[in-house]
């Protein structure tokens, strides 16, 4: 195969394969090492033993994506704080035209599900990227984890079991989620404590991940009137050079939050019948660096 050929069809797959390895790892950096590894592998290997690509591709990234989450376990049970995914700019494009397919990939990538995807194994993991977000059938996932397909179907159902144990049902809808981050963010700046609280579900949660290298809650706080405070609060602090923009992240509206033309935070909210159950505050500026690449926003 000549080398044009197998740089086209690598790059063919690439998206995927980010995509599989990205919902993984949770980490742009991580995900770009495996696919970097991948195409290492397929640029090496006998293709003439190839007979699909796209399989081979999508089997090599998988494993190398297991291990790699093996490998970084010990790292993530050291984080400093609550511990979100990479928020990744997302924009599908026009080769997922279908509304449908949109909402399965959005969902799939959301920051809910990955940070539920973190409590699950690494097989579980990987049959519930490949099965639900991807629809690969079963008896591929089988042949790419080595395992019977009963085993697969096993692991599957136990992994969607957990993941909807785990997770609300949130509202997807972009326009209000971006219209109640609005009405939310002008309640805190205003300094309009009751509105604030009154947008806030009664068990609202709010996650901060700085990873201690900024100013975050190093624990979750819970309740709506400690989020509605805290929040409060912090509103009410001036910051020089600060702009802000909303962005889709993780399929769905956030507001991103500049300072002097850097990325600062990345506030997100998941509401559940218009009340917000969930808001993420990602300030790690390591997770936020790719936001700042030209063109990213």
């Amino acid at each position: 195969m000549a080398t044009d050929t197998v740089n086209d069809v690598f790059e063919e797959h690439r998206s995927l394969l980010t995509g599989v390895a990205y919902r993984m790892l949770g980490r742009v950096a991580d995900a770009e090492d495996v696919v970097q590894e991948a195409w290492l592998r397929w640029s090496a290997a006998d293709r003439g033993d190839v007979r699909e690509p796209r399989g081979w591709l999508v089997r090599v990234t998988t494993r190398l994506a297991i291990d790699r989450l093996r490998h970084i376990g010990s790292r993530r049970e050291s984080y400093v704080g609550p511990w979100l995914p990479e928020p990744i700019v997302t924009d599908f494009g026009p080769e997922v035209p279908d509304t449908a397919e949109r909402a399965v990939l959005a969902d799939s990538v959301s920051l809910a599900v990955l940070v539920v995807l973190e409590t699950l194994s690494p097989p579980e993991r990987a049959v519930f990227v490949l099965r639900e977000a991807f629809g690969f059938p079963y008896a591929e996932i089988a042949a790419t984890l080595e395992k019977s397909e009963a085993a697969v179907r096993q692991l599957a159902g136990r992994a969607r079991r957990h993941v909807g144990e785990r997770r609300h049902r949130y509202d997807v809808d972009p326009v209000q989620c971006r219209d109640l981050t609005e009405r939310f963010l002008a309640a805190a700046a205003g300094g309009d404590l009751a509105r604030l609280l009154s947008l806030l579900a009664p068990d609202a949660v709010l996650v901060g991940d700085s990873g201690g290298k900024s100013k975050a809650p190093l624990r979750v706080i819970r309740t709506a009137d400690k989020v509605g405070r805290f929040l409060f609060s912090v509103s009410r602090e001036p910051l020089d050079g600060m702009e802000t923009r909303f962005v889709e992240a993780n399929g769905a509206p956030a507001l991103l939050v500049l300072t002097d033309g850097r990325p600062d935070s990345l506030f997100q909210v998941e509401a559940v019948e218009g009340r917000i159950v969930c808001v993420y505050i990602v300030r790690n500026p390591d997770k936020l660096a790719a936001l700042a690449a030209p063109g990213a926003l």
